[in-house]
Parts: structure tokens; C-alpha cells; sequence
């Protein structure tokens, strides 16, 4: 039998990886690295994967811009579910480099940035070189290339590789996480489950003053909470501007399916990248008025409106 295949950020090691194996076990799926997320989510675009599971949101810099941006451009693409992975690093070395003898440290833009302030007190000297990955720069520096003394690399890698850790739990927030997402081409949407997100990405209709406001008072009049709102730049179009949403409801639930055909109604464009199960699993508080049986209610007087029945 064929596995599922999945493309994730490479090489083995990474977080992501650590992600798709908490998703799906390990020997049911057949793992895929790939050099970056527009890499891993063009593989499932041309069909040459399955899924992609890739990072779209951390508590420290917030969402994925590579993320982001890569699903709400081209075919189209859909969320499938998602999981939130704790992130801290060790600081990995060629046995007998001591802290002084760092000139220079390597990690992902994400993982130097969330490592900022440990970084700057513990060296404060050290130049930061940008890495595909995290577990690409532990691999480099094991190898001996790079040109750099240090890496920040998943728990783990580097007594993988051979490398020493000097440090561990290295983070500037003890609480630090990361959300990752499975992705996949367009299908049946899965049920909901009481539990779920549903995230698009939305274009005003104009630039003016209350253009915002007019686009949330569609979630907001039929009691669905957003749990995320960030602003994108449109390619091409300096100071015009998208917005990538994730609201707490499911496109089955009759708010969250209103919500869809005002913004259709009212906005150039509006790309669906999915309802699915959320990480937390905490049901989603439903607002009065606005339950599945309150929309029921209403649409059922509007019929014996029409019938003549007051």
C-alpha cells in the first residue's frame, strides 16, 4: 500500500518534522523534506505530495509571512488541521568550542528572533547568520562548513550529529510555541466538531476611512470571534493591503456560512483556506443568538412570514 505523502521544512530534525509526527505517526506516512515553505506547499500544488504540513503562526513574531503569503497566492490551497508545538533551542558547538569562542551563530530567522534577547546577553558579539532551517544549520556546522562556531538547533539534533550543547532551553519566552498546519488541495471539508477555526485571506473593497470596521462588523453582527487578523501587502500594489483571518467557527455552522456570503456580497475577493479542528480542542463559547437552532428559528418565521402566517 502507498503511503500519504507529506512535504515539511528540511532536513530531518526540524520542528516542522517534529510536528507532521505529532499529526501522523511516523511509519504511516511517507516524509518529504523540502528547502523552504513555498517549496513544500508548491509540491502539493503540482501533486507531487499529498499534504504539507508547514508553520504559519509563533507566539514570538507572529504569523508566518512565507506561510501566509505562499497559501493566499496561486492554486488553490486548503487547511486541513493544525497542531502547537512548545519551541526552545539548545546551543550546539564542535566539541571543545567554549561560549567565548563564538564569532558567529546560526539558526532560521524565526529561531534567532525568538532567541533576541538570550542572544544579546549571552553574545552579545556574535554575528547572526541565517539559516533554511535550524536543523540546516546544525547539519552545516556539523559538516564543518557555514563559517559560523554556533548553531541553535532543535532538543536532540545535535547529540544526533555529534555536536556539544552548551546551552539548553534556550528562549526568550519559557512558554514560547508554534502553530503548525496540514495542508492539502481542495476537498469535502471536514465536519465540525464544536472546536474549529476557519481562515481566509480577504481584500478590501476600497481605501477609506470605516473600510476595516465595515469588514469585521460581518463577524461581529453574527457573533463569530477572530482569534487572529494581520495585514499583508498586495504584490505590485504599494500601500493597498489583504488580510489573513482565522475566526473561531466552522463553515457548516449557518453564523460562520453568513459571514461568508456577506464578504462575497461586499468584497472583491475572499479566499477560503479552510474550517478545521482547532490545537486547543476548547469549544468555541457561542454567542446568543447566533446558534445553529437561533438561524433555524429565524428562517422558519421568515418562511411563515412569506405564508401569511404572523
Amino acid at each position: 500500500m502507498t503511503l500519504p505523502s507529506y512535504a515539511f521544512l528540511g532536513p530531518s530534525g526540524t520542528f516542522t518534522e517534529a510536528a507532521l509526527f505529532a499529526m501522523v505517526a511516523a511509519d504511516e506516512v511517507e516524509a518529504v523534506p523540502m528547502i523552504d515553505v513555498p517549496a513544500a506547499l508548491a509540491a502539493v500544488r503540482d501533486g507531487s505530495v499529498d499534504f504539507a504540513v508547514v508553520a504559519i503562526e509563533n507566539t514570538v513574531e507572529g504569523g508566518v509571512t512565507a506561510t501566509l503569503d505562499t497559501l493566499a497566492t496561486g492554486e488553490p490551497l486548503v487547511i486541513l488541521g493544525e497542531v502547537l508545538l512548545p519551541v526552545s533551542f539548545e546551543l550546539v558547538v564542535q566539541p571543545g568550542t567554549a561560549l567565548a569562542d563564538i564569532a558567529s551563530i546560526s539558526a532560521h530567522s524565526h529561531g534567532l528572533n525568538q532567541c533576541r534577547r538570550w542572544l544579546a546577553a549571552s553574545l552579545p558579539g556574535a554575528v547572526q547568520i541565517a539559516a533554511s532551517s535550524n536543523a540546516a544549520a546544525a547539519e552545516e556546522l556539523a559538516a564543518g562548513g557555514g563559517g559560523f562556531e554556533a548553531a541553535l538547533a532543535p532538543p536532540g539534533l545535535g547529540a544526533r550529529l555529534g555536536l556539544e550543547v552548551l546551552a539548553s532551553g534556550v528562549a526568550d519566552n519559557a512558554h514560547a510555541a508554534t502553530r503548525f498546519v496540514k495542508v492539502g488541495r481542495p476537498t469535502e471539508v471536514p465536519p465540525a466538531t464544536g472546536a474549529d477555526k476557519t481562515t481566509l485571506a480577504i481584500c478590501l473593497p476600497d481605501d477609506r476611512a470605516g473600510a476595516l470596521l465595515a469588514m469585521l462588523e460581518q463577524f461581529a453582527a453574527r457573533g463569530v470571534n477572530l482569534s487572529r487578523i494581520e495585514s499583508r501587502p498586495l504584490s505590485g500594489r504599494p500601500g493597498e493591503y489583504s488580510f489573513s483571518v482565522d475566526a473561531l467557527a466552522h463553515i457548516d455552522e449557518p453564523r460562520m456560512a453568513e459571514v461568508l456570503m456577506g464578504l462575497r456580497r461586499t468584497h472583491p475577493s475572499v479566499i477560503f483556506l479552510g474550517s478545521y479542528p482547532a490545537a486547543s480542542g476548547y469549544p468555541t463559547p457561542v454567542a446568543p443568538g447566533t446558534s445553529e437552532e437561533d438561524f433555524a428559528d429565524a428562517r422558519a418565521w421568515v418562511r411563515g412570514l412569506r405564508a401569511g402566517r404572523h
